[in-house]
C-alpha cells in the first residue's frame, strides 16, 4: 500500500476526528472547500475512509483494511500458532521491522495468557487501516495486577503497574525472564493494559497513565497498536537497556508518578522502599520523575542515600526532574 505525503496528512486529521473535514482540510493544507472534497472522495475510493451521514452531518473514519478474531481454550494452540493463523497474514506486507515488533509482541502476549493468566480461554484479534494496524489478546484469567500482587505481597493491585514497568518480574522464574511486557510496551506506539479496576495506558512521547474504571473487568486485555510505517527497530529497543557489547537486560527506567496514590506524595520511607524493590536486579536505573512536582526528605533520603550506600555497584540517574524534587535528592546525596 502506497500513498503520498499529503494523503497520510489527511488520514491523520482523520483519526483525530472525523468532524468537519472539509474546513479542517482547507484550513490545513491551505486548499479550497471543493479542493479538499475532492481529496476525501479520492481516498473513499482508493479504500483507506468510509464515509458516514450525509451533508453536514457526514463524517468520515478510518476503514478497516483487513482483520481477524479467533477464540481459543487454554490449553490449546500454542504461541507460534496463533501468530501464523490470526495475525501474520494481516500484515504480511508491512516492512520488516514492523513486522517484527508485531511477531515479538503478540506471541509473548499470547505466551503470557496461556501460562501466567490461569484462564480457561482467550481471545486473540487484530485490525488493520491505512495508518496504523491495532491488536489485542484478552484472558479470562486471574487478572495480571491482582497476580502479581499476590506474588508480591503487595498492600494495593496499583502498586503492580511499577513492578511491571522496572522489567524483569515473572511470576515463574524457572520458565519465563519477565521481559514480554516491558519491551513490548517500548516497542509499540500505544500498548494498553486493562485489569479488574484498573487501566494502564502507555503512548509513546508522552507520559503513562493509570485511571481506575467503574467495572471491574474479569481477567486481563492487553491491547498494542504502532504505525504501519513506524521506524522503530526491535534491536534498537533492546539495545537501549542493554550494557554496550552485552547481551543482559541491565537497564532499566522507573516512572516514579506510578508510585503515587491519589491524594497522597512521595514522602516516606516505605514508600521509597517500594520504588526500590529489586532494584539489585539491574545495574543502572533511570529514575523518571515526570509528572512529580515535589519529594518528602525521607523519601529522597532513603532511595538517594541509604539503598546507594547499601549498593554501590547499582548506577542511579534521577531525570526530569522539578526544583523542588532536585533540592531534595541534592540534599540526600550531600550526605553520602
Amino acid at each position: 500500500m502506497t500513498m503520498n505525503e499529503q494523503q497520510l496528512q489527511i488520514l491523520k486529521l482523520i483519526d483525530q476526528s472525523g468532524h468537519n473535514l472539509g474546513t479542517r482540510l482547507s484550513a490545513s493544507l491551505g486548499i479550497s472547500r471543493q479542493a479538499a472534497s475532492a481529496k476525501l472522495k479520492k481516498l473513499v475510493t482508493l479504500g483507506y475512509i468510509e464515509p458516514e451521514g450525509v451533508s453536514r452531518t457526514r463524517l468520515y473514519r478510518l476503514k478497516t483494511l483487513n482483520e481477524a478474531i479467533a477464540s481459543y481454550p487454554i490449553p490449546g494452540p500454542s504461541e507460534d500458532i496463533v501468530w501464523r493463523e490470526i495475525c501474520a497474514p494481516v500484515i504480511a506486507d508491512l516492512p520488516q521491522n514492523v513486522r517484527d515488533i508485531w511477531h515479538y509482541g503478540i506471541t509473548e502476549m499470547v505466551n503470557n495468557a496461556i501460562d501466567h493468566s490461569g484462564a480457561a480461554s482467550m481471545r486473540v484479534g487484530i485490525i488493520r487501516t491505512a495508518l496504523y494496524t491495532t491488536a489485542w489478546v484478552a484472558d479470562d484469567g486471574v487478572g495480571i495486577f491482582k497476580k502479581i500482587q499476590k506474588a508480591l505481597n503487595l498492600y494495593d493491585p496499583r502498586e503492580s503497574i511499577i513492578e511491571l514497568a522496572k522489567g524483569k518480574f515473572t511470576t515463574d522464574p524457572a520458565n519465563h525472564t519477565g521481559e514480554g511486557i516491558f519491551f513490548s510496551s517500548k516497542m509499540f506506539d500505544v500498548y494498553d493494559i486493562r485489569s479488574g479496576h484498573l487501566h494502564f495506558m502507555h503512548d509513546a512521547g508522552q507520559l503513562d497513565i493509570l485511571t481506575e474504571r467503574d467495572n471491574e473487568g474479569q481477567g486481563t486485555l492487553v491491547t498494542m497498536r504502532i504505525d504501519n510505517d513506524g521506524r522503530r527497530v526491535m534491536k534498537e529497543v533492546f539495545d537501549q537497556f542493554s550494557s554496550p557489547d552485552e547481551y543482559t537486560f541491565d537497564r532499566t527506567i522507573v516512572p516514579v508518578r506510578m508510585a503515587i496514590h491519589e491524594g497522597e506524595k512521595l514522602v516516606s520511607r516505605s514508600q521509597a522502599k517500594r520504588i526500590t524493590m529489586r532494584f539489585e536486579k539491574f545495574r543502572h536505573v533511570i529514575l523518571d520523575f515526570a509528572g512529580v512536582s515535589e519529594i518528602g526528605q525521607a523519601f529522597a533520603d532513603e532511595i538517594f542515600r541509604v539503598f546507594q550506600a547499601a549498593h554501590p555497584n547499582i548506577i542511579m540517574l534521577p531525570e526530569n526532574m522539578t526544583d523542588a524534587v532536585k533540592d531534595m535528592v541534592s540534599r540526600a546525596t550531600s550526605r553520602k
